[in-house]
């Protein structure tokens, strides 16, 4: 049995390695016969490896992204492996030593994967500059961690501190998204203590811990999520604002990557109406003023008398 174990294990490093290898060049490889081949291959699509043949001499190939390297496994699954060895002590005695030397080589396989991922990780948040609040003498920059959670869906721990309301609460999270908005990073996450999903800013976590706890992924649409949001700030409102930019930034305004899809219409004069429903306004308002007369808010009326007054403000000011 352990001599079958090695040749499926073969079978499959040696599809993926050459893909539309046929059955006779697998028998060769794995010093068997064609016949003893296609009864492993049944073997391994009962275990729902999704190996595809597309017909007489074409050989097998596997179907979509599937891959056996890296290993990818879960932390329980590396667990369960590790526990291997020790099932099999009462029956060793049957068992070669080439499978020991297999099972050597699949967990070094397995080690050197997660010292390649911890490195690529690091390497990759290394690059990837965050702002720090200006409250803060130092940022804790716990994007790694967050990261190698949402990737092993492991939940966290963390302390998340809001200066506004000089809040900190403890909270155990099943880590989905990262959201990367004016330099900071936001999360949505599933929130175990309000048992929904919610957006927490990463730089306000002041402490964070991965748990060995998994999580299995429920239905999420991030689409759905964040519809009508302009950013990130929900809201429960349905605006519907018109905005008229001129012809000198039109160019600009399309090639705005935005969560809501607006509606773009060209005028005659080269100007651009930018037409869009929010829940929320106040981060809508402020990407709007930036552009300062080059954008005319047309609609809801309200919100041009609400320009007025801001505009007469800072004007007294100065």
């Amino acid at each position: 049995m352990s001599e079958r174990l090695i040749r499926l294990i073969r079978i499959i490093i040696l599809i993926q390695s050459n893909p539309g290898i046929t059955a006779k060049q697998l028998a060769e490889k794995c010093e068997t016969t064609s016949r003893t081949i296609y009864r492993d291959l049944e073997v391994l699509s009962a275990a729902h490896i999704p190996i595809m043949n597309e017909g007489y001499g074409k050989g097998y190939e596997y179907i979509g992204d599937f891959s056996m390297y890296p290993l990818d496994w879960t932390e329980d699954e590396a667990l369960a492996f590790t526990m291997l060895p020790k099932i099999q002590e009462q029956i060793s005695h049957l068992i070669p030593s080439d499978f020991y030397t297999a099972y050597e080589k699949v967990m070094a396989t397995h080690q050197k994967e997660k010292k390649d991922l911890q490195s690529m990780l690091q390497k990759m948040v290394s690059i990837i500059q965050m702002g720090t609040p200006a409250y803060q003498t130092e940022n804790n920059n716990f994007l790694s961690e967050v990261i190698q959670a949402i990737m092993n869906e492991r939940t966290i721990e963390v302390t998340y501190h809001t200066q506004s309301r000089n809040v900190t609460t403890k909270r155990a999270l099943d880590p989905y998204y990262l959201i990367p908005r004016d330099h900071r990073f936001y999360l949505i996450a599933f929130c175990h203590e309000k048992q929904r999903f919610l957006t927490f800013r990463l730089s306000r976590f002041l402490e964070l811990e991965l748990t060995e706890q998994t999580f299995s992924k429920q239905e999420f649409n991030l689409k759905e999520y964040f519809q009508h949001t302009w950013s990130i700030i929900q809201g429960t409102e349905k605006i519907k604002f018109k905005v008229l930019f001129s012809k000198s930034i039109a160019r600009y305004i399309k090639e705005e990557e935005l969560f809501v899809k607006p509606v773009l219409t060209e005028k005659k004069d080269g100007s651009l109406l930018f037409e869009v429903t929010l829940n929320h306004d106040r981060e809508f308002l402020q990407w709007v003023m930036q552009y300062g007369a080059e954008a005319e808010i047309l609609e809801p009326v309200e919100y041009r008398q609400k320009m007025k007054q801001n505009l007469q403000t800072w004007l007294a000011k100065y």
